[in-house]
């Protein structure tokens, strides 16, 4: 019987290996109070509140999940449009990684590999909720894991 590998991101660096097993949605949340009308026939210039967290669980030695949570609340003045929370997971095999190789790549590269299906979760859910599509825009987690290095106590890693 052949064995297939799941052709997902793989990378090998100085012998770390890095390998995605799965993805999966394990939680998502919409809500919107009062549908897509908009507060007193406003326009639609709502203002939005973007939150991500990153977390990982040891499932094994070398396995761990990861676990991408987004945030993002719409509001008009004080009424919220709408709230959706998605936590996207991912179980990454990872050998060969220094403590600290295994904290960037849990809070940086891992992340970003998860970020695309959250992104599309969110988008889908806003759309189905009857509002004008939203794309998160793109995020530098690269970036974000040095910031949160740097001031511990504001920190996206946990």
């Amino acid at each position: 019987m052949n064995e297939v590998r799941n052709p997902g991101p793989e990378a090998s660096i100085g012998g770390v290996q890095v390998s995605l097993q799965s993805v999966y949605l394990k939680d998502s949340s919409y809500e919107s109070p009062n549908g897509p009308r908009l507060p007193n026939n406003q326009g639609w210039e709502p203002k939005f509140q973007l939150n991500m967290n990153t977390s990982a669980e040891e499932l094994a030695p070398d396995i761990r999940e990861v676990l991408l949570t987004i945030t993002l609340e719409a509001k008009q003045g004080e009424a919220t449009l709408y709230l959706v929370e998605v936590k996207q997971a991912g179980v990454f095999s990872i050998s060969g990684a220094s403590t600290e190789d295994l904290k960037r790549l849990i809070g940086s590269f891992c992340p970003s590999v998860l970020f695309p299906y959250a992104r599309e979760v969110i988008s889908d859910l806003i759309v189905k909720g009857g509002f004008p599509n939203f794309l998160l825009p793109l995020v530098n987690f690269e970036a974000l894991f040095a910031q949160a290095a740097e001031t511990p106590q504001q920190g996206l890693v946990n």
